[in-house]
């Protein structure tokens, strides 16, 4: 049985790694669900055993992310970053294949984060042999989500990191939680979810994600046109569309690129 600590279920295996002194990784987009996973981790994971680890995106990444992210990490907890190590960016690795990534081949979270996220705790493992080679990786994905979510197991042994001395088990804390749960514990800690929710997003991933539903899509339009104009430009040169209905983002969002309008209330936009 697992235990409810701080509005979080705690698996015995997880406990044992922590008290035993284990890597505790925290995946943090600057999301509302890793920013409210941060919160409660470091309540019961002692600081000198997280990591916060992100990355970047880019051009494709909501303005201020990163500056987030270094805002809200509790004091003494580092930040590591995780580029791609070719330096491509989403875009181009979408110009070089021709198409957008799909709802089933979402190639992007395997290049773009997964693996570089991987590469880097890898390292930071090596660099640190007081931990053991013991790491829980930490990501922030709620059943609540999605059908494809919910079937996911919160508590598992990462059989692809865990080899050459390491043990790995990947946690998703937040699992069980609502999102109403999420936004009550960022604000019953004094802290604010990224400017992109008060904007009108319901998600914070890419500007532009392949599975953000129309109004999202539309919302995004306005608050970055000109990156909005490039994804429009990209869909008509490489006759393939972001969204997985095979509509034009024009038509499905319903903005065209030749009037979109700078509206971004924070004006992060323009950075």
């Amino acid at each position: 049985m697992s235990s409810r600590i701080a509005d979080i279920l705690v698996p015995p295996r997880c406990r044992e790694m922590i008290r035993a002194g284990a890597l505790i990784a925290i995946n943090t987009s600057g999301g509302k669900d890793s920013q409210a996973m941060t919160i409660l981790l470091s309540r019961i994971v002692p600081r000198d055993q997280i990591v916060a680890v992100h990355a970047p995106l880019g051009e494709v990444e909501w303005p201020g992310t990163i500056e987030h992210i270094e805002a809200t990490l509790p004091a003494g907890v580092p930040l590591v970053m995780a580029p791609v190590s070719s330096g491509k960016s989403l875009l181009d690795h979408v110009e070089e294949r021709g198409m957008f990534p799909g709802a089933r081949q979402r190639w992007c979270t395997a290049a773009l984060k997964r693996g570089p996220i991987e590469r880097e705790l890898r390292r930071y493992l090596k660099a640190h042999p007081r931990f053991g080679g013991r790491l829980v990786n930490a990501m922030g994905m709620r059943a609540e989500e999605s059908p494809a979510r919910a079937r996911k197991a919160p508590w598992r042994r990462n059989d692809r990191m865990s080899v050459a001395g390491r043990e790995v088990f990947d946690w998703l804390p937040v699992f069980d939680l609502s999102t109403d749960d999420v936004f009550r514990v960022i604000h019953d800690a004094g802290q604010s979810p990224h400017w992109a929710y008060a904007a009108g997003m319901s998600r914070l991933s890419c500007s532009f994600c392949i599975l953000a539903s129309r109004a999202d899509l539309r919302r995004a339009a306005e608050l970055r046109p000109a990156l909005y104009r490039t994804y429009v430009e990209l869909e008509r040169r490489i006759d393939h569309t972001l969204s997985p209905s095979g509509i034009p983002l024009p038509e499905l969002t319903g903005v065209s690129p030749a009037t979109a309008r700078h509206d971004d209330p924070t004006g992060l936009n323009s950075i």
